[in-house]
């Protein structure tokens, strides 16, 4: 008991994921069966997600009272959010131009792959208001939960002395929800070696093999964003020792790569957010939930390569103006398109779509979907926290010392 303690939350989730991986090559039956393991934690974290972001926020708005610093953080963060996310699919152009990960190869569409329906832009647009809140929160629409959270936040903030009441109430069920995000932690060692156990076990390398350009095109990618925009961004615009930010953070990192979503990441990365890298609870409670719904610079990189991949496959040329509209289309579905289940599929075939290029071609790389899933989260949520960095820099709300001293 005590050997577990010296070890530590993070290094039990670490011995999970290395030992998941041979696990799922050599017991893959055993793997596939102990599924409902993984599926449980995802479960759990997504039972946080609704009322963790909804008090949070609510408590963060509430607790920027001066309507004009809600105001100077909203646009501060939306500028790095857009910014970042129009860098990285450029990055993504860029790097899958000079490989070429189509090299030699030509497929067919997966049988029986259906293109999703691309939501028109006033839908997208209404879609973010809510005409019931109480329905948004049942079903678990995080951007309108948002929308809400924040004009409720700024109700209750404006309501002076009698909405002091009710702000309070919501802080006493914020600090619940992080309590409870706490104890459920305990079980991620079990779920991160179930996940990626259940992964390996069903992917198989055999699945890789035909993709392995795509899939190594799309990590340098991913690792030239973290090393040249994130590096950039908390060293110039936070102060903060590059290598002691992404090792506080490594733990947000891990969980968000073996749980492929930002959202369940988020009650993860609010909590190492403020315990370990030392920000400020009410700025990291509107800018994080906000991150995990529209800003996704992994996503972004990921739309740039599988166009160039598809366009490649399908002996389409690209022009310039196409380069240019996929940069676009890629920043704006990122936002356009958060609070819709598959954001992803469809995020790609609104870009697809945008540059003449077969919708059909999503089907394509549907069967290592989830291998490039896993690095594109992991750079979501990454992006998240070093932009809530230096935005909390900029605000003089957060110590570079503390992130430097770890």
């Amino acid at each position: 008991m005590a050997e577990g303690r010296r070890i530590g939350l993070l290094g039990w989730i670490l011995i999970g994921f290395v030992v998941g991986v041979p696990f799922g090559i050599f017991f893959k039956d055993a793997s596939i069966s102990m599924s409902w393991m993984g599926d449980l934690f995802l479960r759990l974290l997504k039972m946080l997600i609704v009322p963790l972001v909804f008090f949070s926020l609510v408590t963060g708005t509430a607790s920027i009272s001066d309507p004009v610093k809600l105001g100077r953080v909203g646009v501060k963060i939306m500028v790095l959010y857009l910014a970042t996310t129009a860098i990285a699919v450029t990055i993504g152009l860029i790097v899958a131009a000079i490989l070429n990960p189509a090299a030699g190869m030509k497929l067919a569409p997966v049988a029986g792959f259906k293109a999703p329906t691309v939501p028109a832009l006033k839908e997208v647009l209404l879609n973010l208001v809510p005409t019931n809140p109480f329905d948004s929160l049942a079903k678990g629409d995080i951007l309108p939960v948002i929308a809400f959270a924040m004009f409720f936040g700024v109700a209750a903030a404006l309501a002076g002395d009698k909405g002091k009441a009710i702000v309070g109430a919501i802080e006493a069920a914020a600090e619940a929800m992080y309590k409870l995000t706490t104890i459920i932690m305990w079980y991620a060692p079990l779920g991160v070696f179930s996940l990626i156990a259940t992964t390996v076990a069903k992917q198989g390398p055999q699945v890789l093999l035909p993709f392995i350009n795509l899939i190594l095109t799309c990590y340098l990618a991913y690792f030239l964003h973290v090393a040249l925009i994130y590096t950039s961004i908390v060293k110039f615009l936070a102060k903060v020792n590059p290598f002691k930010f992404f090792k506080g953070a490594f733990e947000i990192m891990m969980m968000a790569f073996v749980t492929r979503s930002s959202n369940a990441t988020l009650p993860v990365t609010m909590r190492v957010s403020e315990e370990k890298l030392g920000l400020p609870r009410n700025l990291i409670s509107f800018t994080l939930p906000l991150g995990a719904t529209v800003n996704m610079d992994g996503t972004a990189i990921y739309q740039g390569i599988a166009a160039l991949f598809i366009a490649a496959i399908y002996n389409v040329p690209l022009g310039f103006t196409q380069y240019l509209m996929i940069i676009l289309l890629a920043t704006l579905a990122s936002i356009g398109t958060a609070g819709v289940p598959g954001a992803g599929l469809i995020m790609l075939a609104m870009v697809l779509q945008g540059v003449g290029l077969p919708l059909e071609g999503v089907g394509l790389i549907a069967g290592i979907d989830v291998i490039l899933d896993m690095g594109r989260t992991c750079l979501n949520v990454t992006g998240d926290v070093a932009c809530t960095t230096a935005v909390a820099y900029s605000e003089g709300e957060f110590s570079p010392q503390t992130i430097n001293n770890l």
